[in-house]
């Protein structure tokens, strides 16, 4: 059904996630919330929270040696990492490079990629088209945030979403059948690119002593730009990576979204006419990851055997920039 045979294939994915838990409950002792005013907003119960001594390196690295073990494969086969991530260990260098020392890999490119929670698709689609052209045969896509460390604990807004984690895929060359990477499609309207953003701490703003008492170098999203936005993109983005493989929603397995808002995903499933009950959703234990959601979620689909090998599996996520993207992929 495919428009063309698919160039690559995930061979291999991982997650990683911090082992301490922040509840709702716990949020509501240190901001005016409530468990109940989070969960109706958003679905999330919980999210995950980095210990003091943890990068963002050190999650990318547990997600990614959990994915080269899924293929098979060592840090040392790799000719390519791709990391999506806007929280990594040093405004420079790349947190990819600290990935692939951290690893191992041999001199090979190593990357960052800033679209915020559309991160994993942007690299998923940049890794496809190396595989398919042949100038590499295996790649490391890395999602990662430590979101925690750019929150501001005072906002509601946005401190009750945000959760800290890593998830990753391998990606290699198709085979004969038809299994494999079949459509990537990767939009960005820079119009709404002040309504999710950090304000202060790059050149257009130097950090300072003002800008650090006013948060203004922690995450600001206005979410009523966002939400609109957001049912909107991901729904066309979808029906487009389903168009140009030749697919209809019916064709369609399993749906991996960004888990942002359990709404925004409801919302999106009705317009694609697509049962809630066909997305693998995690969004209530993990909150919203940014760049590591669709790879979390996506791992955690493939362990537990709900992912099948041959099953259709279509990805969605939007984010800051306003960037949004979509991938079609035959597991």
């Amino acid at each position: 059904m495919a428009s063309e045979r698919p160039g690559s294939q995930i061979i291999g994915t991982g997650a990683y996630a911090p082992e301490k838990v922040l509840t709702n409950q716990d949020l509501a002792r240190i901001v005016d919330t409530s468990d109940e005013w989070i969960r109706e907003r958003t679905g999330i119960t919980e999210r995950r929270v980095a210990r003091d001594d943890e990068a963002a390196s050190d999650m990318a690295y547990e997600a990614a040696r959990r994915a080269l073990d899924a293929a098979g494969l060592t840090a040392r086969d790799l000719d390519m990492i791709i990391v999506g991530t806007v929280t990594g260990d040093l405004p420079m260098p790349a947190c990819a490079a600290i990935l692939q020392r951290k690893l191992g890999a041999t001199m090979i490119p190593a990357f960052d990629i800033s679209a915020a929670c559309a991160g994993f698709i942007y690299g998923l689609s940049i890794a496809d088209k190396f595989v398919r052209t042949a100038a590499c045969k295996r790649v490391l896509v890395v999602g990662v945030e430590l979101l925690s460390r750019v929150l501001d604990w005072k906002d509601r807004a946005t401190c009750v979403l945000f959760g800290d984690g890593a998830g990753a895929a391998v990606l290699g060359p198709a085979g004969d059948g038809d299994r494999g990477v079949l459509s990537t499609q990767l939009y960005t309207d820079a119009t709404l690119v002040d309504s999710l953003c950090i304000r202060a701490g790059g050149s257009r703003e130097p950090l300072t002593n003002e800008g650090l008492a006013e948060n203004r170098h922690k995450v600001f999203m206005v979410g009523s730009d966002i939400f609109k936005i957001a049912v909107k993109n991901l729904t066309s983005a979808s029906r487009s990576a389903l168009d140009a493989a030749g697919f209809t929603p019916s064709d369609v397995t399993w749906v991996v979204p960004h888990q942002a808002n359990l709404r925004i995903i409801a919302q999106v499933a009705l317009r694609l006419d697509i049962p809630l009950e066909r997305f693998v959703l995690n969004i209530e234990r993990y909150g919203n990851t940014s760049s590591a959601s669709i790879p979390i979620a996506l791992d955690e689909g493939v362990r537990d055997g709900r992912i099948k090998p041959g099953d259709t599996v279509l990805m969605c996520a939007l984010g800051a920039g306003i960037s949004w993207g979509s991938a079609l992929v035959r597991m």
